[in-house]
């Protein structure tokens, strides 16, 4: 079995910390066997080195090893590109094309940022991962292929499954063996030595001194939290090379090559969600309108149910939750109780008997009828998208999403039932 420090030497991976030789040592080890490998982190720690590592170890090291940015092939033909088509499955497929598990057969593929896989391709590569079988795009014909797979992700795999956005029954084919890689800023004793080598490149093709750091800089750049990891750390080393005239550069200098967007510190993220946290301004301009059509409508209902029964008190019993909604209330109770105060303001809403039934005639407000041109703004779309995504946050419980939608839950159960959710 090949060493760890040999393995860095030909593969020119610099460092020498406990998180880094313990993935290499995994990597090592898991290489002769044809074990799917999932590799795990932060964009920018060196991924793909793991996977060309495993496959020059390997017995397939004879035979192709192709690398595919999943995050970059469009969706609609990442199909086509990893399996193949036949001639005519869609527009403008005037031949047929081999895919990249035909063409690797034998040997092995990278998946980079496997994480970003349509739903589709990735029941298709789990029929791969299991039985070694697919289809391609347009043909009938089940084609078998011997291929290792070996994908990487800086995704928060649970995260993505919990939202369905990855199959559970994939995450575990793929990381039958999973390799961490640490961050930069969890490998502090390796940062300097990183950019002294980049720094050499740099002063080797720009054909100009190495610049060196002063102990200061040194104690600065270790403590900086690279959140972009090694490619950042090279951008940073090659910006001096390039723009420094002086070749011992100091703290006070590096300091104007490190971005202070970021703080040192480790981010507190509040993980639940407030009452009223919506994706958007939008959204939350289209609650209002919503809270206001719904005001208006229950305004238009009770002011009817009095212009026909002349304001009788019988009105206050018979709609007794219409008006609770209206004026609300102390609680979310059902113990409301409209002989009080509330009872006091629908009062300012009766109407005298001997009032003139002129003032009250339909004819005279018939444009009151043309209210439904607010379906202009699709405001029957956005209230049933906001209502599903409201029941989303709080897994369907629909007390807590009528209390962030401002309705009452009996309203909110009734749209349900209205929009058949």
């Amino acid at each position: 079995m090949e060493s760890i420090q040999t393995t860095k030497q030909r593969f020119g991976i610099i460092g020498n910390s406990i998180g880094l030789n313990r993935a290499l040592e995994k990597a090592i080890q898991v290489a002769p066997t044809d074990i799917s490998v999932l590799v795990t982190g932060e964009s920018g720690v060196g991924k793909e080195s793991v996977p060309k590592i495993i496959h020059s170890l390997s017995h397939r090291k004879h035979n192709k090893y192709i690398a595919v940015n999943c995050g970059a092939i469009p969706e609609g033909t990442i199909d086509s590109e990893l399996f193949g088509h036949e001639k005519g499955a869609f527009t403008g497929a005037t031949n047929t094309r081999q895919g990249y598990f035909e063409v690797a057969d034998g040997g092995t593929i990278f998946l980079d940022e496997v994480g970003e896989l349509p739903l589709t391709t990735q029941v298709r590569l789990l029929r791969v991962l299991e039985n070694g079988e697919f289809i391609k795009v347009g043909s009938s014909k089940v084609q078998k292929t011997n291929v290792r797979i070996v994908a990487a992700t800086n995704v928060n795999m649970f995260e993505a499954i919990k939202k369905e956005r990855f199959r559970e029954d994939l995450y575990y084919r793929l990381s039958t063996i999973e390799i961490n890689l640490p961050p930069l800023r969890e490998r502090k004793e390796d940062i300097h030595i990183l950019f002294r080598k980049f720094a050499s490149d740099f002063a080797l093709k720009y054909k100009m001194p190495t610049v060196k750091l002063s102990d200061d800089a040194v104690s600065m750049l270790q403590n900086y939290r690279f959140n972009g990891n090694i490619r950042q750390l090279r951008n940073v080393a090659e910006q001096v090379s390039v723009l420094e005239k002086e070749r011992n550069v100091s703290a006070l200098t590096l300091n104007e090559y490190l971005p202070t967007g970021g703080s040192n510190l480790p981010a507190v993220i509040n993980k639940t969600k407030s009452e009223s946290d919506f994706s958007s301004e939008r959204e939350i301009l289209y609650k209002v309108l919503f809270d206001m059509k719904a005001d208006l409508n229950d305004l238009k209902k009770l002011t009817m149910e009095l212009m026909k029964n002349g304001g009788s008190k019988d009105i206050q019993k018979d709609n007794e939750g219409l008006i609770e909604k209206i004026y609300g209330s102390e609680n979310e109770s059902n113990d409301f109780d409209i002989k009080g105060q509330e009872a006091n303001k629908l009062e300012v809403l009766s109407i005298p008997e001997n009032a003139s039934t002129e003032i009250i005639s339909p004819d005279k407000y018939h444009f009151a009828e043309e209210i439904q041109e607010e379906e202009t703004l699709s405001l029957h779309d956005k209230e049933l998208e906001l209502i599903k995504k409201s029941l989303e946050r709080h897994s369907g419980k629909r007390k807590l999403a009528a209390e962030e939608l401002g309705i009452s839950e009996r309203t909110l159960y009734r749209k349900i039932k209205q929009f058949d959710l």
